[in-house]
C-alpha cells in the first residue's frame, strides 16, 4: 500500500466573530474535518488541535500558564505542557551528568499541531497547517486516535 496524502487544505475559514471569541476565550471548531480549539489569551488568538498529543485529553478545559517565559495550555488528563506560540511540549527534569543537580524546564520539540489565526474586520479566520511533518497530536485526529480518545473517556466515567 502506498503512503495516505493529506489532502490539500483550503482556507482560510471563518471560525467566529471576534469579540464572541474573545468573551468565550476558548472554541472548539471542525474544520476540514479536524477538531480545532481557538484560545484567547492576553490578546491573542492561537488555534491548535484540540487534543492533547500525549493521550487525547481535551486541551479546551485546561489551564493556562506561564511557564519558563513560555504561555503554555496545560492538559488537564496528565498535565502535559504545550507552548501556546509553537506546539511545543514542555517538562522539568534534572541532568544527572551536573554537579549540581537542580529541575529546569526542557523542551520535546514540536508535538501539537498549531494552525494560522487571522482576524478582518471583526472576523476570527483558521487556516489549517499545511506543514506535511508527522506530529503527535496528528494521532487522535484520525480514526485510531478517535477509537482509542473513546476508549479512554468510556473508562473515565468508569472512575
Amino acid at each position: 500500500m502506498g503512503e495516505e496524502k493529506k489532502p490539500p487544505t483550503g482556507g482560510p475559514h471563518f471560525v467566529g466573530k471576534k469579540d464572541e471569541l474573545i468573551e468565550a476565550k476558548r472554541s472548539f471548531r471542525t474544520i476540514e474535518g479536524r477538531d480545532v480549539l481557538i484560545v484567547h489569551h492576553q490578546s491573542v488568538f492561537y488555534a491548535m488541535d484540540s487534543y492533547c498529543y500525549h493521550a487525547g485529553g481535551i486541551l479546551q478545559n485546561g489551564d493556562i500558564e506561564e511557564i519558563a517565559g513560555k504561555l503554555c495550555i496545560i492538559c488537564p488528563n496528565h498535565k502535559y505542557k504545550i507552548c501556546l506560540a509553537n506546539g511545543e511540549g514542555i517538562y522539568k527534569a534534572m541532568d544527572p551528568t551536573e554537579a549540581v543537580r537542580k529541575f529546569r524546564w526542557y523542551s520535546k520539540g514540536a508535538k501539537q499541531r498549531m494552525h494560522t489565526v487571522t482576524e478582518a474586520n471583526g472576523d476570527v479566520y483558521v487556516k489549517l497547517s499545511e506543514d506535511e511533518s508527522w506530529l503527535e497530536s496528528d494521532f487522535f485526529q484520525g480514526e485510531q486516535g478517535k477509537v482509542e480518545r473513546a476508549k479512554a473517556a468510556a473508562a473515565e466515567k468508569k472512575t
